[in-house]
C-alpha cells in the first residue's frame, strides 16, 4: 500500500492515507492540525504507524482548521476505503474541536470501535471559520453548525459573542491569562446564556466499542474535565455498548498528547512549545511533561490492546 491524497471534488472527503510499513489489519482516522498532510498529521501518523496501525488523516479542507457544516457522511466514505485496505478493525483519533468530531463520528458509525478524544466537548460547537475576515484569526459563522449530517445542520450551542466581538473577546481573554490563546470564559459564558439543550449534545452511548477521553484541569481553550465528566454521567445512566476510561490531569494544558508524539514532531523544544502558547505549561514544565508521559504509556498500551 501506498499513501494517497483524497480531494473532496473527486472523493467526496479531504484526506491523506498513511499505510502502516507492516501487515495490519488496524486502521485510525485522525484529526489534527490544519491539513491532512500538515507536519501535525504526518507526525500522528508516523506515531500510529509505529504502533502498527494504518492511519486516515482528514482535514476539512485541504488547509483550513474552521470548522463549518462539516458533512460527518465524510467519515462514511474513508471507512469503505479503508475496509478495501483490508482494516477489520476501525478507530478515530481527535484533539480539541475534532475531539468533539471524532465523538461525533462514532456516534454515527458503529464500524468504529476505538474512540480517543483529547480535550474534547461534550456538546456540538456552532461552526466557526479561519478566514482572517476583518483582521480577526476566527470568527464563528453565520448561524452555522461545526457539523451536518444528511444536509442538515446538527443542533448547537452558539457562542455568547458574534463577529468582530468574538475575537476580540478571545483576545482579551488570552492576554490576562498570560496565554497565546485562551476561550475558557467565553465558552463558559456561552453556556450560561444558553443552557445546553438535549439535542446540542453528542450521544456518547450510541458509541460502540472502547471510548477514551482525555483531559487536564488547567485547560484554557474549555472545560474539557468538566465536559468529560458529563459525558461519564451520561454514560452512567443511560444504555450503551462501549467500555470508557477517563484520563483526567491537573496539568497538560489543551495540548495533552502522548509525549514521544509531541517529541517526534518537534525534536527540540517540544516541552517549549507548551510553555509558549499557555501560562500553564510555562509554571508547571514538570508536571505537564509527566501527563504526557503518562499519556503515552496508556495509549501505546490500549493501541496494542485493541
Amino acid at each position: 500500500m501506498k499513501k494517497q491524497v483524497f480531494r473532496i471534488e473527486a472523493d467526496g472527503f479531504n484526506g491523506a492515507w498513511y499505510p502502516a510499513p507492516v501487515q495490519s489489519n488496524r486502521g485510525l482516522i485522525i484529526m489534527l492540525g490544519d491539513s491532512s498532510e500538515d507536519r501535525m498529521a504526518k507526525t500522528g501518523a508516523k506515531w500510529l504507524n509505529g504502533q502498527g496501525i494504518h492511519v486516515m488523516a482528514m482535514s476539512p479542507d485541504k488547509k483550513d482548521y474552521g470548522h463549518h457544516n462539516y458533512p460527518l457522511e465524510r467519515f462514511g466514505k474513508a471507512i469503505v476505503f479503508m475496509k478495501a485496505q483490508g482494516c477489520e478493525k476501525l478507530g478515530v483519533v481527535g484533539a480539541s474541536t475534532t475531539g468533539m468530531l471524532a465523538l461525533l463520528a462514532a456516534s454515527y458509525y458503529p464500524e468504529l470501535s476505538l474512540t480517543v478524544a483529547i480535550s474534547p466537548s461534550d456538546f456540538v460547537m456552532e461552526g466557526f471559520y479561519r478566514d482572517g475576515k476583518d483582521g480577526m484569526t476566527e470568527r464563528p459563522g453565520d448561524s452555522e453548525s461545526s457539523v451536518s449530517w444528511q444536509g442538515k445542520p446538527l443542533p448547537y450551542l452558539p457562542y455568547a459573542y458574534r463577529h468582530p466581538e468574538y475575537w476580540q473577546k478571545i483576545q482579551e481573554e488570552s492576554k490576562a491569562g498570560g496565554d497565546k490563546v485562551a476561550s475558557r470564559k467565553m465558552f463558559d459564558e456561552s453556556e450560561k446564556r444558553h443552557p445546553i439543550q438535549e439535542n446540542e449534545r453528542i450521544k456518547v452511548e450510541n458509541i460502540h466499542g472502547k471510548i477514551i477521553f482525555i483531559g487536564a484541569e488547567d485547560d484554557v481553550l474549555w472545560d474539557t474535565c468538566k465536559y468529560i465528566r458529563r459525558m461519564e454521567k451520561r454514560l452512567g445512566s443511560l444504555p450503551h455498548n462501549s467500555t470508557f476510561e477517563s484520563w483526567l490531569y491537573e496539568h497538560g494544558t489543551h495540548f495533552a498528547f502522548p509525549q514521544s508524539m509531541l517529541k517526534m514532531m518537534l525534536p527540540v523544544g517540544s516541552g517549549l512549545l507548551v510553555s509558549f502558547m499557555f501560562k500553564a505549561g510555562k509554571e508547571h514544565p514538570k508536571e505537564c511533561r509527566e501527563t504526557r508521559i503518562d499519556i503515552d504509556r496508556k495509549l501505546k498500551k490500549a493501541l496494542a490492546e485493541w
